[in-house]
């Protein structure tokens, strides 16, 4: 029995990671399949080629995002999507959800942005207790203003979901920076600390040399 079951958890230990894997590829693929539904009817890859291929929807998606950020990158698209912002932003409703999506889109994936660019240790729910967290920036000034000395904002992630948790507001002096990489700490998070990232040398830059913080020095 004991070998049988030394079996059965080898077997799980390969294939869950594997399955689940292949879901989410399929779920991704089968997603951005659905883009070719845009195309004319005259021109989807079944009738071309004469049989399906899974992926061209994803090749299509690719080559749509890229069409357009290469047009929006010159001057000319930069017009064009600051005309389309104070449009949206003139439309009752649509305002509010376009303009708080875009703006987190824009801290995200900025090249200048500095969120989510390295991992924290902080005390949470109470002192004593710790977790893991993410520097997300600096409290606005409308914030800072009722704070004494200086503060960071963070975020907490719960596990095994990362994407939700709590934004917190905390002294600088209270974070401590992990000698770990961003997607070491998730896989932390995520695994529920079952794998615990590999031994790194001391960083270089602290959390006091952190690009997010230089401004307030």
């Amino acid at each position: 029995m004991a070998a049988l079951r030394k079996w059965l958890l080898a077997g799980l230990l390969v294939l869950v990671p594997l399955m689940i894997t292949i879901a989410v590829i399929n779920w991704v693929v089968s997603t951005l399949d659905k883009t070719l539904e845009i195309l004319p009817a005259e021109w989807q890859p079944e009738l071309l080629i004469g049989f399906y291929i899974p992926g061209f929807g994803v090749v299509l998606a690719l080559a749509i995002v890229l069409v357009i950020g290469a047009a929006t990158s010159n001057f000319i698209g930069n017009k064009l999507v600051t005309w389309w912002d104070r449009l949206l932003n003139r439309i009752p409703v649509v305002r509010s959800v376009y303009s708080a999506v875009k703006q987190v889109s824009d801290t995200l994936f900025s090249e200048k942005s500095n969120a989510f660019r390295e991992a924290l240790l902080v005390q949470w729910p109470r002192e004593g207790v710790w977790t893991i967290a993410f520097l997300t920036g600096k409290p606005g000034s409308s914030v800072s203003t009722h704070l004494d000395g200086e503060h960071v904002s963070v975020y907490v992630p719960t596990t095994p979901n990362p994407t939700s948790g709590y934004l917190m507001i905390l002294p600088k002096s209270d974070c401590k920076p992990l000698n770990m990489s961003v997607d070491e700490a998730l896989t932390y998070v995520i695994s529920m600390g079952v794998i615990t990232p590999p031994q790194s040398k001391p960083k270089q830059t602290p959390i006091e040399k952190s690009p997010v913080l230089k401004e307030s020095e």
